[in-house]
């Protein structure tokens, strides 16, 4: 949100001069946009739900049988865990799909190993960088001794926000200085219920997109098994939502806070911030 004239202000100039330079790319992008997922859906409705589920478990079995299958996804979620990759949840769902429950572990040991993976590698690569650029930049420094003061509670809550990107979420804390490698680690934990519930949609997904499976199950298993999986993704909104609530209330807390530091920390986190890893912008925001 922009709360002072001067971020407004900052806000209009940024639009103006970066409208120019977009109007004439964003009816392309838009109509592009528009043009893959109708062929998209064309395509779904041309080779019908049940080919296409059908097709996706066959793959997923063969993947299964396979020695190595576990350490093909490990390798995967390590890889997705840099910036700019996305996909941390689809993999997620692929465990579960692959493997059923058992798939949670190799899921839970991908998701450590890649963050603590990426955070190692960024701040061997970059720590020069980042121990020179931070001094220059008042916000950040703000965000650090806030982190620094409040210690691993809030390195967790910030871990669990839903709204922050897997990858982004990785390198964010890895441009922190004042974050450790043993507290991103420990914060990376809390995030493992969340790889449970995906995982186990996974798996109550992969049952009903088998037709031999589907052909012997009863009208009520059928629903029971699409009732299990509504309950996964609801459970996951709830969760989201209060992580999401408690976040919004550490951002009150703070810009309420009589500390200058505080206040700037707090708009770190409800902006757009440039970090020491890139020349553009992450979003760290809780909108």
């Amino acid at each position: 949100m922009l709360s002072t004239p001067a971020r407004t202000a900052r806000f209009l100039k940024h639009l103006v001069r970066s409208t120019n330079s977009r109007h004439l790319v964003r009816k392309p992008v838009i109509w592009l946009i528009v043009f893959f997922y109708v062929c998209m859906a064309v395509f779904i409705i041309a080779v019908t739900p049940a080919r296409i589920a059908q097709f996706t478990y066959d793959v997923a079995q063969g993947l299964r049988y396979l020695s190595y299958g576990y350490m093909l996804l490990i390798v995967a979620m390590v890889v997705i865990s840099f910036p700019p990759f996305i996909g941390y949840g689809t993999l997620l769902n692929l465990f579960g799909f692959t493997y059923g429950m058992k798939g949670f572990i190799p899921a839970a040991v991908g998701t450590l190993a890649g963050s603590a993976i990426v955070f190692v590698i960024l701040r061997m690569t970059f720590g020069r960088r980042l121990r020179s650029w931070t001094p220059t930049n008042a916000k950040w420094q703000a965000l650090e001794a806030v982190i620094r003061s409040r210690g691993l509670p809030l390195i967790i809550l910030i871990r669990m926000s839903p709204p922050v990107p897997w990858a982004w979420s990785n390198s964010l804390f890895a441009s922190i200085e004042s974050v450790s490698l043993l507290q991103f680690f420990i914060a990376t934990w809390f995030v493992l219920p969340k790889v449970f519930v995906y995982v186990f949609v996974g798996y109550r997904v992969a049952r009903l997109s088998d037709g031999k499976q589907r052909i012997r199950m009863t009208t009520q298993a059928k629903i029971f098994n699409a009732f299990i999986i509504a309950c996964g993704f609801l459970s996951t909104i709830l969760a989201s939502s209060v992580v999401y609530y408690f976040m919004q209330k550490e951002i009150k807390h703070l810009q309420a806070s009589s500390s200058k530091r505080d206040e700037v920390a707090a708009d770190v986190l409800g902006a757009k911030e440039e970090t020491p890893y890139s020349n553009s912008t992450v979003r760290l925001s809780i909108p």
